[in-house]
């Protein structure tokens, strides 16, 4: 082997090996911080006369030689830890603590020794965080970012190349703790762009400007029901019977429903029994988040959006303020999820009431891509589960 590759592996091996007691403290931070440094060691090879095809194999090889046992440092691992370097090096400021006199790891350097990796590597762990140049520091999830596993990362840079849809499927896997499927699911499905999007009146509604935010940003425009299978649905004849199928399929599946609903939610109950003036009413689901610290009420609806389903809603949100909802808590949220909407006419229409409300669709596992319904578990064996 090269004097120059025996050196590359030395400097990659001390680096593992100092990063163990930290990492033991800190896993996921600190083998993003490692992880970081090994791809930017590497970008700076890259190009060199001496490092051509087959390094990373070379390199991998040897690693495995020295440190029996040693797992996630293959070849594409290697190239995934340089690309996760590439992706997010304008993190770096070169008048930051991670690039000093004393540690002058640059594409320029003909040779980076081991003291090179370690110094560098060591000053990275000693700050906790990226230097930022060039952005935003409140823009950048920094604690969501150390948060996120490396596979996640790297299906994020690999599919997502915007800035703040990065930062929106970062800061998701942060707080839903997703898995890489799911995680690939939402980013096909375009899930940053139905963010923010529902059809609402909630700033005209919600006194608290704060509070209004927190619920455009809770609810999307639509939802993945996975669970639901509407080739079934579709053989029942009535709407209204249609509708109960989907109320059905969703109680027996409630943790999924709350986990594509999103965080902080707690699931009251199914048909609840609402009375005002003698007259008897059934709202389909009734949620509390605790985030927004209300109730919330969703009407399901099997066809496309109508203005009349407004109404309905309108005076189940009146009623339960009234009847249900606690002093402390905030005024109670009502969601229509239909098959299909236009959102410039509903968000016409919503205006108009006094109680705040969206409108969101659904789609069902069987439209989703065929690739995309394979990884999904079966219907029947999730009810077992659950």
């Amino acid at each position: 082997m090269e004097k120059e590759l025996i050196s590359a592996v030395e400097a990659i091996k001390t680096a593992i090996l100092q990063s163990q007691y930290q990492a033991a403290k800190d896993v996921n931070r600190v083998q993003l911080i490692l992880y970081f440094c090994i791809g930017r060691f590497l970008s700076s090879k890259k190009g060199k006369k001496t490092w051509g095809t087959g390094v990373l194999e070379t390199i991998s090889a040897q690693l495995r030689k020295e440190l029996p046992g040693l797992r996630g440092f293959s070849a594409e691992s290697l190239k995934k830890m340089r690309q996760f370097y590439e992706n997010w090096a304008f993190l770096e400021d070169s008048n930051s603590t991670v690039i000093t006199d004393e540690t002058p790891v640059t594409a320029e350097k003909s040779v980076i020794t081991t003291t090179d990796l370690t110094k560098t590597t060591n000053s990275v762990i000693a700050i906790t965080e990226f230097k930022l140049s060039g952005i935003n520091l409140n823009d950048f999830p920094v604690e969501d970012f150390f948060k996120v596993p490396f596979t996640h990362h790297t299906t994020i840079f690999s599919k997502v190349k915007n800035l703040s849809e990065r930062y929106y499927y970062i800061h998701l896997v942060a707080e839903e703790h997703l898995q890489v499927d799911k995680l690939k699911i939402l980013i096909k499905n375009k899930d940053f762009q139905h963010h923010k999007k529902l059809p609402n009146n909630f700033s005209s509604t919600l006194t608290n400007p704060n509070l209004a935010r927190k619920a455009v940003e809770m609810f999307k425009d639509e939802y993945l029901l996975d669970f639901i299978n509407v080739e079934e649905i579709g053989e029942r004849d009535a709407a209204d019977v249609d509708e109960k199928v989907v109320e059905n399929t969703i109680i027996q599946n409630v943790k999924n429903f709350i986990m594509a609903f999103g965080k902080d939610f707690t699931f009251v109950g199914n048909q609840y029994h609402l009375e005002a003036f003698s007259k008897e009413f059934f709202s389909d689901l009734l949620f509390f988040n605790r985030e927004l610290n209300c109730l919330v009420v969703v009407e399901l609806k099997r066809g496309d959006f109508k203005p009349a389903y407004l109404g309905q809603l309108c005076a189940y949100l009146r009623i339960i303020d009234d009847k249900v909802k606690k002093p402390h808590e905030n005024p109670t949220i009502g969601i229509v999820i239909c098959k299909s909407v236009d959102k410039e006419f509903a968000e016409y229409i919503i205006q108009d009431y006094n109680k705040p409300m969206g409108v969101s669709t659904y789609k069902s596992m069987s439209e989703m891509p065929e690739k995309f319904q394979q990884v999904m578990p079966d219907i029947e064996e999730m009810k077992k589960i659950l």
